[in-house]
């Protein structure tokens, strides 16, 4: 009914009422849902930084030990957000060599990282732990 106009043009009737009816279904169970006062002697929660974004301390020092020109791939598409089909014509490649220049540079810097900051991840392929290393000796 809320459709209005836009009813007429339901291609599949009953799949349209099966999600209707789901839809109020959820509704209806979310407007029931029995909720329990916190109490106010309840500790504070601390949020944690997920590893893998503590991992971005590594980054600068694994970074300037990257080739040139995997370094430039890496800061202008990935850090900078530089758009690859931009990037290629910068670089005067194509569009397919700049994405493959690309995903060479964050596979070489995928290993430096594992190697120089000692990642481990789980079996699922989640970094648990690293080893922060500081800003490269002058």
């Amino acid at each position: 009914m809320r459709q209005g106009e836009r009813f007429c043009s339901v291609d599949n009737a009953r799949a349209w009422l099966f999600e209707v009816a789901r839809n109020a279904l959820t509704d209806r169970l979310r407007a029931r849902r029995d909720s329990e006062a916190l109490h106010d002697d309840l500790p504070e929660t601390v949020e944690e930084t997920a590893t893998v974004d503590q991992l971005v301390s590594c980054l600068p020092r694994v970074l300037s030990e990257l080739n040139e020109e995997d370094r430039e791939a890496i800061t202008w598409c990935d850090l900078q957000g530089m758009p690859q089909a931009e990037f290629a014509r910068l670089k005067d490649l194509s569009v397919s060599g700049a994405k493959s220049r690309l995903q060479r540079a964050r596979e070489r810097l995928r290993i430096r990282m594992a190697t120089a900051c000692q990642v481990r991840q789980d079996d699922s392929g989640q970094v648990v732990d690293f080893v922060p290393r500081g800003p490269a000796p002058y």
